[in-house]
């Protein structure tokens, strides 16, 4: 049957699923908006959202086991789905989803191509795409940069040390923001 496709369950939907549950929410968790200045907005959340699948994405894109690239696939898949249910249910009609999700997408690759260069970078280039995209131009103090940043490397150091196995299965744990 030519749509058997489209209602097939993919090899890691569980995994998939419960790797993106886990990283909403993280970024959500109250310490990022509350201590670290993060906007407690639709943007300010899309956008802690981007910054934790963006760790979750370079961990998965790191493993020896090709089934990690299948299971990022699917994890991101996820991701925008839920965008597009969300967006649904906010009363965004049919016709204005496409857009809405294209331009959140747009903003999905800008922002980790900012991330994958200001690591390249070193110095304070982290902080400062941090300061760009997730605080949105908005003037936090340094300090805040710093902490954030220095939870964003922290995070991404214990993400690599989680097994490939572990991860296939959908286990993942985020260490929580130092206080």
């Amino acid at each position: 049957m030519p749509f058997s496709r489209f209602f097939k369950r993919r090899r890691f939907d569980d995994a998939a699923n419960a790797l993106y549950v886990a990283l909403v929410e993280q970024s959500r968790q109250p310490a990022f908006y509350r201590d670290l200045g993060v906007a407690d907005t639709l943007e300010g959340r899309y956008d802690m959202i981007i910054l934790h699948a963006y760790m979750l994405f370079r961990r998965l894109g790191k493993g020896d086991d090709g089934g990690l690239r299948e299971l990022s696939q699917e994890t991101f898949d996820f991701m925008f789905n839920d965008m597009d249910q969300n967006l649904r249910e906010m009363g965004v009609t049919d016709t204005g989803i496409g857009k809405r999700v294209q331009r959140m997408a747009e903003a999905f690759y800008g922002r980790t191509a900012a991330y994958d260069k200001a690591l390249g970078q070193g110095g304070r280039a982290l902080q400062q795409a941090l300061g760009r995209n997730l605080y949105q131009g908005v003037m936090v103090p340094a300090e805040t940069e710093d902490r954030m940043a220095a939870y964003v490397l922290a995070q991404m150091a214990h993400l690599d040390t989680i097994a490939d196995a572990t991860l296939l299965t959908g286990q993942i744990t985020f260490i929580p923001l130092a206080e």
